[in-house]
């Protein structure tokens, strides 16, 4: 439960300079940040937002990763990882993702970034290598420019052109997004948030201005959801805000998700 794994990647939001991991976090002109007692470093400069997940929603995702019925999706995301030794992970939650996609170098770090104070504090204490740090992905990145060697975004808000400018040279971009079949079963019996069918259009489209794909894997996987577990997959996302009902018996669902890998293109003007 360390913050050291993030020195020399993050930078402060009120001048951009590099921001010094010690008993406190300060860069060179004089802006200092406390470290939380639960081991996170809070950079959102105000109150985190409404939308932002509650520690009901951060423990309800918890116990589905830890169930192991999104084992296939946990593994297609480390499986697609080059273990890369610097990793950002964007809307982390619980920052079991990123784990998986260190590996068990003891060498790499990551750095676990979401707008929840309650999903810092679990990831806190994900893994000793990632630090966890509280920031809004809409808005400029608490990171240093190409400073870590991939970016993941799991079920997440994506700002395609930070995603570009902190990446390093060779970096790459993962991304896993839900198809219109992902839990169809469990979303059509209890009335939830549905998936765009045209969603995996607008995603290519939107990283084109920045990144070459390079890597597509699809997932489609039966799994069963008994009652308790069902009813956390609904709690752990946007439905949890939606007073959903609690499902009943067991659901024969699936999961049913595409996982692209992309390469940042070159600046304009670069002839390479």
């Amino acid at each position: 439960m360390t913050l050291q794994a993030a020195d020399g990647l993050l930078a402060c939001p009120h001048c951009g300079g590099r921001l010094t991991v010690g008993d406190r976090v300060a860069c060179p002109r004089g802006h200092n940040f406390d470290i939380a007692r639960q081991g996170y470093l809070n950079l959102l400069g105000g109150p985190q937002p409404k939308h932002a997940d509650t520690p009901a929603m951060v423990a309800a995702r918890r116990r589905v990763l830890s169930s192991g019925a999104f084992d296939r999706i946990l593994n297609l995301v480390a499986e697609h990882s080059r273990r890369a030794p610097r990793v950002l992970e964007v809307g982390s939650g619980t920052a079991q993702y990123l784990r998986g996609a260190l590996g068990e170098d003891p060498s790499r770090c990551g750095v676990a970034l979401d707008i929840s104070t309650a999903a810092a504090k679990v990831a806190a204490k994900a893994d000793q290598r990632i630090a966890a740090v509280v920031a809004d992905v809409w808005g400029r990145l608490p990171l240093l420019d190409h400073c870590v060697d991939e970016v993941l975004c799991v079920f997440a808000p994506r700002n395609l052109a930070e995603f570009a400018r902190i990446l390093a040279p060779g970096g790459r971009l993962v991304v896993l997004a839900p198809n219109p079949g992902h839990l169809a079963g469990l979303r059509a019996r209890y009335g939830l948030l549905g998936i765009e069918a045209d969603k995996q259009e607008r995603l290519l489209a939107s990283t084109s201005e920045f990144f070459e794909r390079t890597v597509t894997s699809r997932l489609l996987h039966s799994v069963e959801l008994p009652a308790e577990l069902a009813g956390d997959v609904v709690a752990m996302g946007p439905n949890a805000f939606h007073h959903p009902p609690v499902p009943e018996g067991v659901i024969a669902d699936q999961l049913d998700v595409t996982l692209y890998v992309f390469e940042p293109l070159p600046p304009a003007g670069d002839l390479r």
